[in-house]
């Protein structure tokens, strides 16, 4: 019996862990932390060093000051974020005599659908000295919605108690925006908006009461495929200011507020098939989540030598630190008539630490403005930054892949009258691999049921990589 009720909490506390693990990855993370790449077409033509430089409505997400130079326009751009991963799964185990082994997985591989992510805002600017401008927007972050196999070789895929898919989530960003220009030396501006949408991910855990006792480890016949629908509504807001001090130099700082989120939700879960949950059942399917993001500091400086070129060095700073724990509240979601459990059984709040840390960007972009004729120009761009990851080594796993990055970048506008801008990109985004070692790994199993006092292997232990490349186009008009 004793068993039987550890074997209870066992599932209990996986149902937790899986709410856990997909919210993690629900969040309005920037790229240092759980997004891949920094956003908007133009200004990822610079590598995303256009704090300073900012002066259309994708000033939203750098430093919305700049939205004080985006005149009365209407804009629209999308994105492709192609994501490829690969994961080689290492475990440790210690048997009954004591001796450590390192068991090695066949490696999966992680891809993302072909999904356009868009930004679509206007701006109108007013006032005697049109001093004023109003914006709104709704955009999408750049966030790989990976899918994983469910099955490698014939056996079940190795990486399936950190993700499965993502497919059917769908978060947009929405906000409204002010800038204020009192003088051509100061821009100011300000923003509130909210990230909006549903977030499904769906994982597997293992519940089996003899585990490591009678039981093999991960044994599939207690496997249970768990599907979280998360409705989040989550508002924000970001402050900004440009000072240009000479007409060659510019430079800008903005500051993005910290997010808490509070996201109610449902869970489906998949008994094991094994016989101990032939009558089984899960009643009730409510839950809420609770974790806290990151404010964001960035500062820029544009040098503009001359009237057709610009230059922009910049330097992030995300708060990570502030992300070190989710908890996770079931409402009356509890398990019924498994043989020999308590019936019901009532699914506890669980609190998982999470450990982040802040985390680092430095950007270098520039930008040369070609004339053609009297009513074409060209401007062609290219950019390089390197953004730190913000999830420490052991907490890597399958589901929040995000390593230190490198990016390339080249894009551009064309420029058809004085109202029409065409842009695009293309930016390359090269991940360092990062090795967790297992005896290092944190990440664990979600049956927490020790059938001996050998602890259960971690599911995060082993090699990464990841890389991307970004396309987009885009098309501005100015009235």
């Amino acid at each position: 019996m004793n068993r039987c009720r550890r074997a209870a909490k066992a599932l209990a506390l996986a149902v937790g862990f899986i709410v856990i693990d997909a919210a993690l990855d629900s969040s309005v993370a920037q790229a240092g932390g759980l997004y891949f790449s920094d956003r908007g077409v133009k200004p990822l033509s610079r590598g995303g060093a256009w704090i300073a430089g900012a002066d259309d409505i994708g000033a939203i997400w750098y430093n919305p000051a700049g939205l004080a130079d985006a005149g009365t326009s209407l804009m629209v751009d999308f994105a492709w974020l192609n994501h490829r991963s690969e994961f080689t799964r290492k475990t440790q185990v210690v048997d009954a005599a004591g001796t450590v082994r390192v068991y090695e997985f066949p490696t999966v591989e992680g891809k993302s659908p072909i999904l356009p992510i868009p930004t679509i805002g206007g701006s109108y600017n007013f006032g005697q000295r049109k001093e004023f401008t109003l914006a709104g927007a709704v955009y999408a972050p750049y966030t790989a919605l990976s899918s994983f196999p469910t099955v490698v070789d014939g056996q079940p895929a190795p990486q399936r108690y950190s993700l499965i898919s993502l497919d059917g989530s769908a978060l947009v960003g929405i906000g409204a925006w002010f800038a204020y220009k009192p003088i051509e030396q100061i821009r100011l501006g300000i923003g509130v908006g909210a990230l909006v949408g549903a977030f499904t991910s769906t994982i597997f855990f293992n519940a089996n009461p003899a585990d490591r006792l009678i039981g093999a480890p991960e044994d599939p016949n207690y496997d249970a495929q768990g599907q979280l629908k998360a409705n989040i509504i989550s508002p924000t807001a970001n402050v900004g200011a440009t000072f240009v001090p000479d007409k060659h130099v510019r430079i800008g700082v903005s500051y993005n507020l910290p997010i808490w989120v509070n996201a109610p939700g449902s869970l489906k879960v998949r008994l094991p098939s094994a016989v101990l949950f032939d009558k089984a059942s899960v009643s009730g399917d409510d839950v809420k989540v609770k974790f806290k993001l990151p404010g964001i500091f960035r500062v820029g400086v544009e040098v503009r030598p001359i009237e057709a070129l610009r230059a922009e060095v910049a330097y992030v700073r995300e708060f990570w630190g502030i992300h070190d724990r989710i908890d996770v509240y079931p409402e009356n979601v509890a398990l019924n008539n498994v043989t020999g459990f308590p019936s019901p059984y009532n699914v506890p709040s669980i609190t998982l630490p999470r450990g982040f840390q802040d985390s680092n960007s430095f950007r270098v972009g520039a930008q040369y403005t070609v004339q053609i004729k009297e009513k074409y120009k060209i401007d062609f761009r290219a950019g390089f930054n390197y953004d730190q990851s913000a999830v420490p080594a052991p907490y890597l796993s399958a589901l929040t892949i995000d390593l230190d990055k490198y990016t390339a970048s080249l894009g551009g506008s064309l420029h058809v009258g004085n109202h029409w801008r065409l842009d695009a990109v293309y930016a390359r985004i090269f991940a360092k691999d990062q090795e967790v070692s297992p005896a290092e790994a944190a990440v664990p199993r979600v049956n927490p049921v020790r059938g001996n006092p050998t602890a259960t292997e971690s599911i995060n232990g082993g090699t990464y990589s990841a890389s991307a490349n970004v396309f987009g186009v885009g098309v501005n008009y100015k009235f």
